[in-house]
């Protein structure tokens, strides 16, 4: 079951944090916690990207060993599991809470907090469910799920919902990764499904930003019905699987009549099935 936890209120005494990664999500998440009063250390790969943080307040760190030292709480939020490998090579991690904000895969995540535990450093595992502009504005909706040490998420839960409301998910090291990458891949099918009906139309001469506006509309109606392949309630369809099944082939012919690599609708085929 997940906890979730909308942004605090200032806090009396706020807590030192150090930042690894200051990539587009890096920095506003950087933004939000020097607005919000925490001392802030930061460290990038590449080093100029720290100095228009510097000018609000931040520190910047020439390694990231140094950064680490700087600060009691190390967030980590780059490339891929690797860079994170690598950027906490030389640090000492004895004593530090890790929280490692990276995309990962569940088994990355699982790994990475066994190397952190055996360096002396407690983990959190976090996916980020927001874009970078949606970072310190609660009413865009955006939130992190985090897993692993419940005992750190509470310690720095006021922290970690400065950014964006949090989900604790559970202290399976890999839940929020596994969350994470589950949402993604149904986005990702989402933003597949709206690029195929934009190319079934491409030369139709008709009015695109027009018709984008209408596949945006007709996905927002049908949001609600997706939550059954997840579990939730199955929304009343008095389609037979016969109807469905000579739809889906009306979906193959008509891509082919335009042209249209029909990869996609074969692998949906029939995902109503079993609803």
């Amino acid at each position: 079951m997940s906890d979730t936890t909308a942004a605090p209120t200032a806090s009396t005494s706020p807590t030192p944090v150090t930042l690894l990664g200051l990539g587009a999500m890096g920095t506003a998440l950087a933004r939000t916690w020097l607005a919000a009063g925490h001392p802030l250390t930061v460290w990038n790969r590449s080093p100029g990207r720290g100095a228009e943080l510097a000018r609000e307040g931040a520190r910047v760190a020439a390694t990231a060993a140094e950064a680490v030292a700087a600060s009691p709480l190390v967030i980590t939020c780059l490339l891929d599991d690797a860079s994170v490998r690598a950027a906490l090579a030389d640090a000492d991690l004895t004593g530090k809470d890790l929280v490692d904000l990276t995309t990962s895969t569940p088994a990355e995540s699982r790994d990475r907090a066994a190397w952190a535990n055996e360096r002396g450093a407690r983990f959190l595992d976090g996916g980020i469910m927001a874009i970078p502009p949606m970072i310190g504005v609660p009413e865009a909706g955006g939130y992190v799920f985090y897993s692993g040490s419940r005992e750190v998420f509470d310690a720095h839960r006021e922290v970690l919902a400065v950014p964006a409301a949090t989900k604790y998910v559970g202290e399976e090291f890999g839940l929020a990764a596994l969350y994470d990458v589950a949402l993604l891949s149904a986005m990702n099918a989402m933003f597949a499904g709206a690029r195929h009906a934009a190319a079934l139309v491409a030369d139709a001469g008709i009015d695109q930003e027009a018709f984008g506006a209408l596949v945006a509309d007709w996905l927002t109606a049908m949001a609600p019905a997706t939550a059954a392949y997840a579990g939730g309630p199955v929304p009343e369809d008095p389609t037979s699987a016969a109807v469905a099944e000579s739809g889906d082939a009306t979906l193959l012919r008509t891509a082919q009549e335009q042209g249209v690599d029909t990869a996609l609708l074969i692998a949906s085929a029939g995902s109503m099935d079993g609803m």
